[in-house]
């Protein structure tokens, strides 16, 4: 088990100009992460491609490994010119991880924002065709390089168990797995010690992420809360110190016998690099004790 961060977990002081891309990747290593995973929200490689290779090589001479790539995508489209173009620019991104030499890439399949109308079963049913070939493409075209793509419990249209269970069966590729999220699970009011059973078995990477969860009649007030796709409340927390039952998936993660890449994210209100070295300090407590 290599326990790393998300860039994503560093989002606010990347936006507030506290620290740049290839501070993040000094930080992890000054503070014990084994890896990082490159979320280009704040910063952009696909077309800077002078820092895509700083990146690279900045890790290499840290001693970290880049050990995945997340990046939104949405197969649903209007019309087949629309789709192409997704497939196209995906596939720009599968050649910026050859080039930066990252075997590991997570896309989302729909939007990640979707109307309550589109929150349904029908919306994601109707939408499995180009859900799956889309995915098939994305796969196909990254087996050429050694790359595993990626399906996340992530956006209300595939975040259930189940329906991403649908996904990996019906596109039916061996490079093709889930990044296992612990969290968002709850987005859909799904539990996450159940979300993580049903799918670990299928994830080649695990996320860990904590939230406090308040139910739609305790309206929480001010700060970082969002709304589930059934109206309750969610706020990210530090790891460990959130409402989801964070020992009890350490120790079904480990009895399962997943040794791979384990991926600390953060997005909750505290000052981000401490919320990080906490959980990070946590997340290996939780491990030795289970």
């Amino acid at each position: 088990m290599k326990v790393g961060l998300s860039t994503y977990s560093f989002l606010d002081a990347i936006e507030a100009g506290e620290m740049d891309v290839l501070d993040v990747v000094q930080w992890i290593a000054d503070n014990g992460g084994e890896h990082m995973e490159i979320v280009p929200y704040g910063f952009s490689l696909v077309d800077n491609l002078e820092l895509a290779d700083k990146v690279r090589d900045k890790a290499k001479e840290v001693g970290i490994e880049l050990s995945n790539y997340s990046i939104p995508a949405n197969f649903v489209q209007e019309t087949e010119e629309e789709f192409e173009a997704e497939v196209v620019r995906l596939q720009e991104h599968v050649d910026l991880l050859k080039r930066m030499d990252i075997r590991h890439m997570r896309h989302d399949v729909t939007a990640f924002t979707l109307p309550r109308e589109k929150m349904t079963i029908e919306y994601f049913e109707n939408s499995l065709p180009q859900i799956i070939e889309g995915s098939r493409r994305i796969a196909d075209y990254a087996a050429q390089f050694g790359i595993t793509t990626t399906i996340e419990n992530h956006g209300v249209a595939v975040q259930h168990s189940d329906r991403v269970q649908r996904v990996l069966h019906a596109v039916d590729r061996p490079n093709f797995k889930t990044t296992l999220d612990i969290g968002n699970f709850m987005c859909v009011d799904e539990n996450s010690i159940v979300g993580v059973k049903k799918n670990l078995p299928y994830a080649s990477l695990v996320h860990f992420k904590d939230f406090y969860f308040r139910p739609f009649y305790e309206d929480p007030g001010a700060g970082k809360w969002f709304k589930t796709s059934n109206g309750n409340f969610l706020r990210g927390a530090i790891v460990g110190q959130g409402d989801i039952a964070i020992r009890e998936i350490v120790k079904l993660i480990k009895e399962f016998g997943y040794d791979g890449n384990i991926t600390l994210e953060f997005e909750g209100m505290e000052e981000c690099k401490e919320a990080c070295k906490i959980g990070m300090d946590n997340l290996r407590r939780f491990w030795k004790e289970a």
